[in-house]
Parts: structure tokens; sequence; C-alpha cells
């Protein structure tokens, strides 16, 4: 399933929604290009929706990785939101639940943006030990 990527913006924050795969091979690359795009054009605060991404695998995990540091080197920052718990699984599995930054909804992912707001982040530990894995 290609890789679907739905531009929107809220906030000046660049929100990506993604839909079908991320994983590897065109969708990887698909993702990659978009990500160059936006930085070349000094888009460097992104929120990616997640709620409609069927699939993820290692590849994808590292791309996400990937993204956050692109968009740092530039000054800018990545906020995830809407993991399928499957996905926020695979995090976990890794040990890298705290290297993304991983919100419940869309609007605590926008005001993780905004230093002055109280933000809600996504509790990997508490998601590990409830067994929903």
């Amino acid at each position: 399933m290609p890789l679907e990527i739905i531009h929107r913006k809220c906030e000046e924050i660049e929100i990506l929604d993604l839909n079908g795969h991320l994983t590897f091979g065109q969708e990887d690359l698909d993702f990659r290009n978009e990500l160059e795009r936006l930085v070349q054009a000094g888009k460097i605060r992104v929120a990616l929706n997640l709620s409609h991404l069927h699939e993820l695998d290692s590849t994808g995990i590292a791309t996400l990785l990937f993204a956050r540091e692109k968009l740092r080197k530039f000054g800018g920052r990545l906020a995830i939101y809407n993991m399928h718990p499957s996905h926020v699984g695979l995090l976990a599995e890794g040990q890298l639940e705290t290297e993304l930054e991983v919100f419940p909804m869309e609007q605590d992912a926008i005001d993780s943006f905004f230093p002055d707001r109280r933000i809600k982040t996504y509790d990997v530990l508490e998601f590990v030990e409830s067994g929903e894995l």
C-alpha cells in the first residue's frame, strides 16, 4: 500500500497525516523526499499524525528517527501523535521510547512546540505495563 501524505497547518506547525504504510521501500523514500522538501522550504516544526498508518516496520522507525535528527539539525522539532499501540510496542521493544516525542492527541503535539503550554505526553511505560502489546 503506498504512503499518502496529507499536509495541513495548525498554529504555524506543519502537520502531516500519514495514510498507508511506512516500511522499507518506496514509502520510506517518499517520506524522506517529503521531509527534504519541507526543510528546503524552511518548514522545520513538524507534527506527524499516525492514526491511519497501518504498517510500520524497523525501517519506518529508523525513518522517524532520521526525520527527528534532520529537523533538529535545522533548528526544528518533530512531534508524533495518534500512534497505534502496536507501533508504540515496536518503540518499546527497540528501547526507543525516549528517542521520539509521542503524544496521545493532536493538540498535545501542537502544544509541545510552545514552551508556555502544558502538555501531556504518551506514557509508553504505562502502556507497556498495561500488557496491550
